[in-house]
């Protein structure tokens, strides 16, 4: 089977760590900048690395990013960032996603037919200020337009009950689909220490503890509405 070929246009901080944790995954990763010295730095990490103008579409063609699979658009500046967007767009390149940094950029973006838009900046504040009003959730993964899967630290209220007494489910709509435990051992020295078990196939009468950290998948209002009502209790 063919490997899968990512471009990434623009190698500043959010371009730079796409690239590297794309190539980590073994995909093959071309890698665009028009600094030198970044290009030279993230080189020996992916699969290619080329010096480019984002903004010169003869020498994006060459360096063959027509031939991805798929493209990131980082670069930095909405006018260069629109050009590139166009440009790659034009090279009929199945996916393109593009890191925005207002909603005008969005919507300019959007309709020159980018696949994806992204805004680094706001999901890491969204996420901090989630940390902060609701620290009962740990992770929150979008799943689907609708769903998502979020891992959360058990609440008091819930402590003692079983799955199927706690109400997640029929009270907030989501479903446990693991159990993350911690587990007090004695190691070989004789010294207390903590082991991580993990429920895989939880039941519906296992007895939720303290520390106890549930998987959950449900639709984004049912996790909305669990946030709330912590919120308020």
């Amino acid at each position: 089977m063919k490997k899968k070929q990512f471009g990434v246009v623009g190698l500043g901080t959010f371009g730079y760590n796409v690239a590297v944790e794309l190539a980590k995954k073994g995909v093959q990763v071309l890698a665009l900048d028009n600094d030198a010295e970044i290009v030279n730095k993230i080189s020996e990490l992916v699969t290619q690395a080329l010096v480019v103008d984002a903004t010169d579409e003869k020498a994006v063609l060459d360096a063959g990013i027509a031939d991805c699979d798929s493209v990131v658009i980082a670069v930095g500046g909405i006018e260069t960032s629109i050009l590139a967007t166009l440009i790659v767009k034009e090279l009929k390149v199945k996916s393109v996603i593009v890191k925005c940094t207002s909603l005008w950029h969005s919507k300019v973006a959007a309709k020159l037919g980018a696949d994806t838009v992204v805004y680094p900046e706001f999901e890491m504040a969204k996420k901090l200020v989630d940390g902060i009003i609701t620290p009962n959730i740990l992770e929150q993964i979008e799943l689907s337009k609708d769903h998502s899967l979020a891992e959360i630290v058990v609440p008091k209220e819930f402590v003692g009950k079983t799955i199927r007494n706690s109400g997640i489910k029929s009270g907030y709509g989501l479903n446990i689909i693991a159990v993350r435990k911690q587990i007090p051992i004695v190691d070989d020295d004789g010294q207390t220490d903590i082991k991580e078990e993990v429920n895989m196939v939880p039941g519906a009468d296992d007895e939720i503890h303290q520390g106890d950290v549930l998987v959950v998948v449900g639709s984004k209002d049912s996790l909305e509405k669990f946030k709330k009502v912590k919120e308020v209790k």
